[in-house]
Parts: structure tokens; sequence; C-alpha cells
């Protein structure tokens, strides 16, 4: 269980998030949605222990990310590609990742074959096209087999096969009562997968739920978004509007 309350954060005077909070449940998909600077990053960073919040709590299985003993047995992260250095091999950046949490050496090449790279381990990272990092982002997320899974972006660079088996691992990891939390900006994708989502505006929750209960009263998901964010959508600039629960 993911589980944020009442986050609020400040960054230069400007309040960034204000009074954030949801859950990501196991079992289930839960789309993190916003148009850019809404507050999808931060709230990751927060969750992730890459910033501090001005108030509220952000917790991973009931506890905060920086107390984890070896948080990858407990969450994967992919935030901003893989996080490799361009010099190093794929085989030898997810053998520092393994080592730092007291991981067998024996999952590297596991993970690097479940993500399709085991062919690519020895290549340079500088030589991977954006979707070879995505995947090797997620081979590193995958190393502690964690209960909660979140990322970034995740479909970011794929093209339609690595897509549609990303998703299949996503649906898989939920199935088999994991926790997904994701942020995506692809619509169509987030329809496909999502069980829940949580729509993000200027810092507040505009809306979350289940799938149908978002999108109730809208054609589809694109519609819901842009009339919950007040986003430009394809008929120009929209009002702010508010639908929080």
């Amino acid at each position: 269980m993911i589980t944020i309350e009442q986050l609020t954060k400040r960054r230069g005077g400007r309040l960034v998030l204000d009074g954030v909070g949801f859950e990501a449940r196991p079992g289930r998909v839960t789309a993190f949605l916003g148009p850019n600077g809404a507050g999808k990053s931060s709230t990751l960073r927060v969750l992730l222990g890459l910033d501090r919040a001005d108030g509220g709590t952000a917790l991973v299985g009931g506890r905060p990310y920086r107390s984890l003993r070896d948080p990858l047995r407990t969450v994967g992260s992919m935030l901003d590609g893989s996080g490799a250095h361009r010099s190093r091999t794929a085989r030898a950046h997810v053998a520092w990742v393994a080592r730092s949490n007291g991981i067998p050496r024996g999952r590297v090449g596991e993970v690097l074959e479940r993500v399709g790279l085991a062919d690519a381990g020895r290549r340079r990272v500088g030589r991977y096209s954006l979707g070879m990092g995505q995947r090797l982002g997620l081979a590193a997320a995958l190393l502690g087999e964690p209960e909660a899974l979140v990322l970034d972006e995740p479909v970011n660079g794929l093209d339609p096969e690595g897509i549609r088996w990303m998703r299949g691992l996503l649906r898989g990891h939920a199935d088999a009562g994991g926790t997904v939390l994701l942020s995506s900006h692809l619509m169509g994708e987030v329809a496909g997968i999502a069980d829940d989502l949580v729509v993000i505006a200027g810092g507040r929750i505009a809306a979350r739920g289940t799938l149908d209960e978002v999108t109730a009263g809208h054609p589809s998901l694109e519609d819901a978004f842009f009339s919950l964010t007040g986003a430009a959508g394809p008929g120009g600039a929209g009002g702010a509007e508010e639908a929080g629960r």
C-alpha cells in the first residue's frame, strides 16, 4: 500500500503541493495524471525520499522511504529514465544497484533477461536508445522483487511492441497482488491498463477514484482530463475546474 496524506511542499515561496492525498492499493494499477508542472514529479520525489515535504506524510507499506533498510526489496522505482552513467555497461549498472541493496548478483542476469536486455547487457548505456534506457530503468526497479512499483512515464520511448510488453508486465505485477503507481501523458494507454486514477492540477488533487468514476459524464478519459485540469484540449484553453473528492 502506498499512502499519501495532506502532503504540502513549497519551492521558492510557491506552494507546489497543497494537501495532496491518495492511496495506491495492492492488486491494482493506479495512474497519476496531471499537466506539466501540476505536482506529479514533486509528489513522487517526496514519496521516494528524494525531496522533503513541508507537511504531511508519504508512506510505502506504512513506512517512510528513508526508513526502509533495503528499499529495493519494498519498492522499485524509475524516475527520469535509467539513471545510469553513459559510460557504464547496463550489466555493471544493475550489478552496482544490486550490491547497494544487498541483492544477490544472480538477480542481475535474471532482470536483464526479463526486460529483454540480456544480449545488450555488456553494451555501454550511452549507446542505448531511449526505449532501451527505459527497459534498463525497469530492470533496476525489479531487482529486489518489490511489492510496489513507482514509475514515471514507463512507456516513454518504447515502440508498439515494447508498450504492449510493458502493459503486460505491469498488469501481471498487479494481478499477482503487487502495487503499481505510474504517471503518464498517454491517455489511451492509461485507459487500457489503470484500475484507479488520481488527477492533480495546480498542486491539488482534482479527482480520484476508479476509471469509471473519474470518467463518468465524459466521452473519454482525455475529455475528463481536460475538464478536470483546465488544460488546453483540442478545442483550446479550458477554464479551471476542480472536482476533488
